[in-house]
């Protein structure tokens, strides 16, 4: 599309790495969040096994805690004659001015001249490994059952996402750049995925347990719980202070990251460019300015990010000495049994760790609702005009086309086609000729209802287009774009994708009537032969007939072929060109052409300038009127320069010349023609 420069737009690609950062998160996460509602009952289910798995983890070290209390009972009865009543033992003690160790046994249930109670701490070990054993059971289930709900909405939303795609219209993707779309269709989706799958399944799990451990230490000790705690705000504190330095990090890790993705496809894209202006040296400093740069960022945001969970064990070991030491002194001093001393210092030690993975998963998630937040700009994208049919067209159409004042601009600041009108008959070859932006591919656009009109109509066998659907008006053309598109599969396949209903009788027809036939037969797999994803197997122009037969089997219409011959040699082209010429016998066709000599046969030629019909005529009519068509003409086949020079109408001609660089093989045969 020559009239039209794609800009980068708003939003830049950082080489397909997926978002940091979100700009409004809050707003983004609940509309992720709700993404789940249509699965309530199995998030409701989820949250209720989450929930019994914390139960049983954080009472199981409260049971243990009584299995020590046991095994300390019977370590001390057993030293203490037997029948002595345990009330005289500890009143003995006090009389003796043993007064830390009566405190101490007053808080032990120990029998005097009985050991431990091998029946009952057995119960208490069976009771411990069963909730843990039932707590796992229900941890996994509530994993498995997570990961089904994600993996549904996400099949959901990527289905979402292709339908949306198939809504946009075509100056979406004209302001926007492709690696940005396709990151967002993507790596966005996956990362959404991830976040849902790990951040949320984590979180969830994580602050359940710190709300369940909180709660049985205040169970056990409040005095104790408090202590605890206090290593809470320090270890946020921390964690907030190095995640956000970590965070600017990241951001400049992958900003450099995307800069040395983009430094590597332009090297890759561009090899033999490179190779011819020996450039290697050059590319290859940069590449290593660049990965210099990526190192730096990337040693930096991990060795800030690593700092995280040293920095947060350091306050845990803190708050672990002071839980310990005061343990310690209200066991001695009989406020607290030694197995609840055992168990909430089991506690203060898994504390911890639901707190460094809620710190853990920040990022993550911060991540996963910044992908969704692109993820839902172009879910919400404004979509083409909804369609209004009401009128249909027969299987088979006249293929008269009018254009009645049309106007048209893809910016409402830059106007480029006022007030155009034309009819193109039915089984008529129109051309369309001008120089580079004046709107000639804009124009054949505008028949197949890529975008919409300003003002003004455009009729097809009288129908209004904007009254047919867009895929009942685009079964009826046929269309050649100038870069060649193929998809992985066979030559058959590739040609029949123009009528999949198409024999192979009928694709090889269209073959032999392309030229097509003459180097498949020439391979060893025939039209078995597999096309690779970039076509790398077959040369430019064979691709191009591959596509021009395409168009052919589908038997349209309508015929377009923007610049459809620019990619096969000068001796094909012109077996082309007696090809189409068959097949242009019943069918209205629009040819745009910077080749003039391939349209020296149209019926009708339109000659643009900025938008606008200047010129229309055949080619002998337009030569003898030495305006526009003449000087576009004379600037591609004209002799010696000094010849052109001496006409100044034709002095300024190289301005508007289009595809220099096909000159050299078009020319000679064009003055063949006109000798």
């Amino acid at each position: 599309m020559d009239e039209f420069e794609v800009s980068a737009g708003a939003d830049d690609w950082s080489g397909g790495a997926p978002a940091r950062k979100a700009e409004h998160f809050w707003p983004s996460a609940k509309r992720l969040v709700g993404l789940m509602a249509p699965y309530k009952w199995g998030m409701v289910l989820v949250f209720a096994l989450i929930t019994v798995y914390v139960v049983l983890s954080v009472v199981a070290p409260r049971v243990l805690g009584k299995a020590m209390d046991v095994i300390f009972a019977g370590l001390i009865g057993k030293n203490i004659p037997a029948g002595t009543p345990a009330e005289a033992v500890i009143e003995q003690l006090r009389a003796s001015g043993q007064s830390t160790q009566a405190d101490m046994l007053s808080k032990v249930n120990f029998v005097p001249g009985q050991g431990i109670d091998f029946t009952q701490l057995s119960q208490f070990i069976l009771i411990v490994l069963s909730m843990y054993f039932v707590a796992s059971i229900f941890s996994w289930a509530s994993g498995w059952l997570l990961n089904r709900l994600v993996m549904r909405v996400v099949y959901n939303l990527r289905k979402d996402v292709e339908t949306k795609l198939n809504r946009l219209p075509l100056n979406y993707f004209d302001t926007r750049q492709r690696g940005d779309v396709l990151s967002r269709v993507t790596n966005d989706v996956d990362n959404i995925q991830n976040a849902l799958q790990q951040a949320l399944s984590q979180l969830v799990q994580s602050i359940m347990t710190v709300i369940g451990i909180v709660i049985m230490m205040f169970v056990v000790s409040w005095q104790m719980a408090l202590i605890a705690l206090v290593a809470l705000p320090l270890s946020g504190a921390a964690a907030g202070i190095i995640g956000s330095k970590a965070q600017k990090l990241f951001t400049a890790q992958w900003k450099n990251t995307g800069a040395l993705n983009g430094q590597i496809e332009e090297s890759f894209s561009g090899h033999e460019l490179m190779k011819v202006f020996g450039r290697e040296d050059d590319m290859v400093d940069r590449f290593t300015a660049r990965n210099e740069e990526l190192y730096k960022a990337s040693f930096g945001a991990q060795f800030v990010s690593g700092m995280i969970m040293p920095v947060m064990n350091f306050v845990s070991y803190l708050s672990y000495v002071g839980i310990a030491v005061v343990g310690g002194l209200r066991v001695a001093s009989g406020a607290m049994s030694l197995g609840d001393a055992t168990a909430f210092i089991q506690y203060s030690r898994e504390f911890t760790q639901p707190l460094g993975q809620i710190a853990g998963v920040a990022n993550m998630l911060q991540s996963g609702v910044a992908s969704a937040e692109r993820t839902f700009e172009l879910l919400d994208a404004e979509e083409q005009d909804p369609e209004d049919a009401q009128a249909t067209l027969p299987e088979r159409t006249d293929g008269h086309v009018s254009f009645q004042n049309v106007s048209f601009s893809y910016t409402l600041d830059k106007p480029l086609i006022e007030d155009l009108s034309f009819d193109a008959d039915p089984g008529h070859t129109v051309a369309i000729v001008g120089p580079t932006g004046a709107g000639k591919t804009t124009l054949v656009n505008l028949v197949m209802r890529f975008y919409e009109l300003n003002s003004g109509k455009i009729m097809v066998d009288n129908h209004d287009i904007t009254q047919l659907s867009r895929a009942d008006l685009r079964s009826k053309v046929g269309m050649v774009l100038q870069d060649a598109w193929l998809f992985g599969g066979t030559i058959m396949e590739n040609i029949r994708y123009g009528r999949l209903d198409a024999t192979d009788e009928e694709v090889i027809a269209a073959a032999k009537a392309t030229f097509v036939d003459r180097f498949v037969r020439a391979l060893p797999d025939g039209y078995d032969t597999i096309i690779d994803e970039e076509g790398t197997n077959v040369s430019a122009g064979e691709k191009q007939l591959i596509t021009i037969a395409r168009a052919f089997v589908a038997n349209p219409s309508l015929l377009i072929l923007d610049e459809a011959t620019s990619s096969v040699d000068t001796r094909t082209e012109l077996l082309v060109q007696q090809a189409m010429a068959a097949l242009r016998s019943d069918r209205t066709s629009f040819v745009i052409a910077h080749r003039l000599s391939t349209i020296r046969d149209a019926d009708t030629i339109l000659v643009m300038e900025a938008g606008k019909i200047v010129e229309q005529g055949n080619h002998e009519q337009l030569l003898k009127t030495q305006g526009a068509y003449y000087r576009l003409y004379q600037s591609q086949f004209a002799g010696p320069a000094e010849d052109v020079d001496a006409n100044p109408d034709t002095a300024a001609v190289p301005s508007v010349t289009a595809g220099a660089p096909v000159v050299a093989d078009a020319a000679p045969e064009a003055k063949e023609e006109t000798e």
